[in-house]
C-alpha cells in the first residue's frame, strides 16, 4: 500500500477540538474532524473493545498519528461490545467512529467493524494497547506486493515479559499451529495474533461468520482454502493494562471445535476408516479364537468389541461423507478427490442397493442360525455369526436412511 495518497490524514492541529459525543453513525477522519460519509478512504483500522477505558484512547491516538505520518486517508473504527466503563466516550473524543455491537464476542465485534469499514485496506487490532498502532507501515506494505492476508507475528516481533500467559504461549498456540499445519497444510508462526491487515475486497471470499475468538483461525483457514497468500511480519507485543478477556479453556475449545468441524477428513473420515478396520480385525480374531483370547487369567471375548467398532466406524464414515458434501454444497470448501470419487461411484439407488444387501445378509445369517438351533444342532461360531448378523443389520439400516440424507444435501 503506497503512501502517496492525498494527505487528508495529517495530524490534527492544536486548535482542533473533537466533540465529546459524536453520534455513532457519523464518521470521523484521522484528523479528528467530521468526515464525508461518501469519502473514499485508503485504510480502516478496526478495534474491538470491551471495557478498555484505560487504553482505547491511547490506541486511537497512536493510529491517528500513523495515518497522519503516512499521508493515507483513513479512519479508526472502535466497536464497543458492551463496555460498562467510559470506553465509548473516550474513543469518540480521541477521534474514532464508535459502533455498539450488542451480540457479545470478539468475532461479532470484528465482523461489525468490517461491515462499517470504508477503507480499501482493513487493519484489525485489539484496543488494549498490546499492539503498536503508531507504526503499521510494515503490516500493510506486503499487500502491495502480492500478499492477501498479513499477520503480525508476535513471536518474531518480541513478546514483553508477562504479556502472554504461559498456557497460551507454550500450550494453546503451538497446538493450534500444529493442527493448522496438519489439517490445512498452512505454516504460520503466530496463528492467533490479533494484528492483521487485508484488503476489504477479500471479505467476500473469506465469508467469515465466527462470533468468538475462533474468528482468527477461521480467517486463516478460509484464506488457505481460497489459495490466498499469507505473509507474516514481526509485530511487538506489549503487556496490557487491566484484566485479559481471554479464557484459556473456553477460547481454546472454541478454536479446537472450529478447526475440527472445518476438517471433516480428520473429524469423521479418518476415524471412521480406522474404527472400521479395527472392527474387522477384531471380528477376524473372534472367528479364529471362538472361545476367546486368554489374557493372563482373564478370557476376553472380542466379538462384542468388533460389533461396536464396526457400527461406530460405519456411522462415523457416513457422517463424514454427509459433512463433506454439505461443506462443498455450502461453498465452505472445495470439492476434493473423495467427493469426486463418491459422485462417480455412488448414487441414491446404488447406496440403497448396498444397504439392502447388508440387511438381507444379516437377516439371512439370523434365519440360518435359527434353523440350525431349532433343529438342536450346534454351530461352533454361532455367537460370532449372530453378532455379525446384527452388525450388518444395523449398518445396512443406517446406510439406507443416510442415503436419502445425502441426496437432500446434494440437492441444495
Amino acid at each position: 500500500m503506497t503512501s502517496d495518497a492525498p494527505a487528508t490524514g495529517e495530524a490534527a492541529s492544536e486548535g482542533t477540538a473533537v466533540p465529546e459525543e459524536i453520534p455513532a453513525n457519523v464518521p470521523v477522519s484521522s484528523t479528528g474532524l467530521l468526515a464525508d460519509l461518501d469519502q473514499q478512504l485508503d485504510v480502516s483500522i478496526v478495534m474491538p473493545c470491551l471495557d478498555e477505558a484505560a487504553t482505547v484512547g491511547i490506541c486511537v491516538a497512536k493510529a491517528r498519528g500513523w495515518l497522519g505520518a503516512s499521508g493515507l486517508r483513513g479512519e479508526i473504527i472502535v466497536v464497543d461490545n458492551g463496555s460498562t466503563d467510559d470506553s465509548r466516550a473516550i474513543a469518540r473524543r480521541a477521534g474514532a467512529r464508535v459502533f455498539p455491537e450488542a451480540a457479545r464476542g470478539y468475532g461479532k465485534a470484528l465482523l461489525r467493524g468490517f461491515a462499517e469499514a470504508r477503507g480499501d485496506v482493513i487493519v484489525m487490532g485489539d484496543a488494549d494497547d498490546t499492539y503498536d498502532f503508531s507504526d503499521l507501515s510494515s503490516l500493510v506494505a506486503p499487500l502491495d506486493y502480492g500478499a492477501d492476508l498479513v499477520l503480525g507475528n508476535r513471536f518474531l516481533g518480541g513478546i514483553a515479559p508477562g504479556s502472554m500467559p504461559f498456557l497460551h504461549r507454550y500450550v494453546g498456540s503451538p497446538i493450534i499451529r500444529r493442527i493448522l499445519r496438519v489439517f490445512f497444510k498452512v505454516k504460520v508462526g503466530d496463528s492467533q495474533t490479533g494484528l492483521r491487515a487485508f484488503r476489504r475486497s477479500l471479505l467476500g471470499d473469506l465469508r467469515l461468520s465466527s462470533g468468538g475468538m475462533e474468528l482468527a483461525s477461521e480467517m486463516i483457514v478460509q484464506a488457505v482454502r481460497g489459495r490466498r497468500v499469507i505473509i507474516e511480519v514481526p509485530a511487538p507485543y506489549s503487556g496490557r493494562i487491566g484484566a485479559s478477556k481471554l479464557n484459556t479453556v473456553r477460547d481454546g475449545w472454541r478454536h479446537l471445535r472450529f478447526l475440527l468441524v472445518a476438517a471433516p477428513d480428520f473429524l469423521f473420515i479418518l476415524p471412521g476408516v480406522v474404527l472400521l478396520t479395527l472392527g474387522a480385525l477384531v471380528f477376524a480374531v473372534s472367528f479364529l479364537w471362538p472361545s476367546g483370547v486368554e489374557v493372563g487369567s482373564v478370557s476376553w471375548q472380542p466379538i462384542f468389541a468388533g460389533a461396536i467398532l464396526v457400527a461406530i466406524g460405519a456411522n462415523t464414515l457416513i457422517l463424514g461423507v454427509v459433512a463433506k458434501l454439505h461443506g462443498v454444497a455450502a461453498g465452505l470448501f472445495e470439492e476434493d478427490r473423495l467427493v469426486r470419487f463418491y459422485r462417480r461411484a455412488f448414487s441414491l439407488e446404488a447406496l440403497l442397493l448396498f444397504a439392502f444387501l447388508l440387511v438381507a445378509a444379516g437377516m439371512g445369517i439370523d434365519l440360518a442360525l435359527f434353523a440350525v438351533w431349532s433343529s438342536g444342532s450346534y454351530v461352533p461360531v454361532g455367537l460370532q455369526l449372530a453378532a455379525l448378523a446384527q452388525t450388518l443389520l444395523i449398518v445396512g439400516a443406517q446406510l439406507g436412511v443416510a442415503a436419502f440424507l445425502i441426496v437432500t444435501v446434494e440437492s441444495r
